[in-house]
């Protein structure tokens, strides 16, 4: 631990050192660490080793991967290739790592993290660590409503972001920091190591597996200089009023104070990117009028409602209270993501039909609490009380169905006990974003540096 804190101090006190040492930091002690933290009910990849498979022997396998690693004979394995639904309909491919690779990517991680997490700018929330999608949130919120004036949003994302990353661009990108060949050689097998489909093989040459445990750090570094470094110039040069930025991973929100900015920005935004390999999503990517007083400069100008934006799960809108010309951002839950949700919960309620009802009543209560762990913010009640209800709606057609019998004996005067008995009741558990964002800064910080990153045995760094 002592020294990655050095590696941390050092890095701190000279931002353009390059690092020419580090692969002794991977030991059989932070390996171990790697290990204890995965996922232990993950699917394996094309090794075909569980985790706990893995355990057996555990001493001696991790000497004989370090000795591998430090030795340049350890070999990384293809991904294997799987695809997931996303909230659209589509497929998202994941590429799935073997438990040795993703060991070694782990502890490799945790050693450049300390680097990193000193260089990556504030406004960068995804996929690091001590930082999540609320904070990400607030911060956005805090921005437009009070640090920044805000009259238009530019709501991007890059059309497949991790299948488009230039490996050669990547490489250039690490070497500003990492001067230690052993690691870019490890970081480029895993590059290189291709995707396995139907055990088929297939090389790779350009992006990065999703789903692999050092893709999160190698986005963030590829867009950090590619992307935010840029933006960090660009408003203190090139704009003209105020510019907010929130970016978590792929996803990021600009709000700018003047119109002629917002246009000049979309412009070399396309251009800058053009340049990395990488292009904006045509139809996920807007400009739009936004703020504080956009409500009432549109009802002025005879115009309607302002439009909306969608960020991390949440519809965000601008709307007035009583005749005050000063607005508020609302979020709500992105209607699209909430009925997809629910339409999960019924398939599963239909596998889980002749359980008992505890054990229904168990299983979905925890589906219910989990959505309003994320979703239950203020301005979002409406949403958190429709997902309830839809979820019980779902869950009394279901016991109905059971049989004959069921659905004689079973109405909605029986089942309100049984709703009661088993799903929380929908309520705001969130902070407002900037009670939160002043607490967690309280001499309004809003870029503080985290400490050291340690993997925890058992859960997240």
């Amino acid at each position: 631990m002592n020294a990655l804190w050095r590696v941390r101090e050092a890095a701190i006190r000279d931002k353009k050192m390059r690092f020419t040492s580090l692969l002794h930091h991977v030991d059989e002690v932070l390996l171990r660490d790697a290990y204890l933290a995965l996922n232990r009910d993950a699917t394996p990849g094309v090794d075909g080793v569980t985790w706990q498979e893995y355990g057996e022997g555990l001493e001696e396998r991790l000497r004989n991967l370090k000795d591998r690693v430090h030795g340049g004979t350890y070999r990384a394995e293809p991904s294997k290739r799987t695809f997931i639904p996303k909230a659209d309909g589509r497929m998202r491919p994941l590429g799935i790592a073997s438990l040795e690779d993703k060991i070694v990517q782990h502890a490799v991680v945790t050693v450049l993290n300390q680097i990193y997490e000193v260089d990556f700018q504030g406004f960068s929330y995804g996929m690091r660590p001590g930082r999540n999608q609320h904070q990400a949130l607030d911060a956005l919120w805090v921005a437009f409503m009070e640090k920044k004036n805000v009259n238009w949003v530019f709501d991007a994302d890059i059309r497949g972001f991790f299948d488009a990353i230039d490996q050669g661009w990547m490489m250039k990108f690490l070497e500003h920091r990492i001067a230690d060949r052993r690691i870019l050689r490890l970081i480029q097998k895993w590059l290189r190591a291709g995707v396995s489909e139907d055990g088929k093989w297939s090389k790779t040459t350009v992006g990065t597996p999703q789903g692999a445990v050092i893709s999160p750090l190698l986005a963030n570094v590829y867009l950090h200089y590619a992307l935010d470094l840029w933006i960090e110039n660009w408003r203190h040069k090139r704009a003209e009023g105020d510019v907010a930025v929130v970016r978590f991973a792929d996803d990021f929100v600009v709000g700018l104070e003047r119109r002629l900015d917002a246009e000049r920005f979309r412009r070399d935004l396309r251009e800058r990117l053009k340049k990395f390999g990488l292009e904006l999503h045509p139809e996920k990517t807007r400009l739009i009028e936004f703020g504080r007083f956009a409500d009432v400069n549109r009802q002025r100008r005879g115009e309607g409602k302002p439009e909306t934006f969608a960020f991390l799960g949440f519809t965000h809108s601008c709307t007035r209270y009583s005749k005050s010309p000063r607005g508020i951002i609302r979020r709500k839950t992105i209607q699209k993501r909430l009925v997809s949700k629910l339409h999960e919960v019924k398939k599963e309620l239909r596998k889980r039909r002749h359980q008992p009802i505890p054990i229904q009543g168990k299983w979905l209560g925890r589906v219910v609490q989990g959505y309003f762990n994320y979703h239950a913010v203020p301005t979002n009640y409406a949403s958190l009380a429709q997902f309830r209800r839809e979820s019980a709606r779902h869950w009394f057609r279901s016991l109905r169905r059971r049989s004959q019998k069921a659905r004689r004996r079973m109405n909605w005067k029986k089942f309100y006990p049984i709703m009661d008995r088993w799903l929380p009741r929908a309520r705001v558990t969130h902070s407002y974003p900037n009670v939160r964002f002043y607490r967690q800064h309280p001499r309004q910080e809003p870029y503080a540096r985290n400490g050291p990153v340690r993997i925890r045995p058992g859960g997240a760094g």
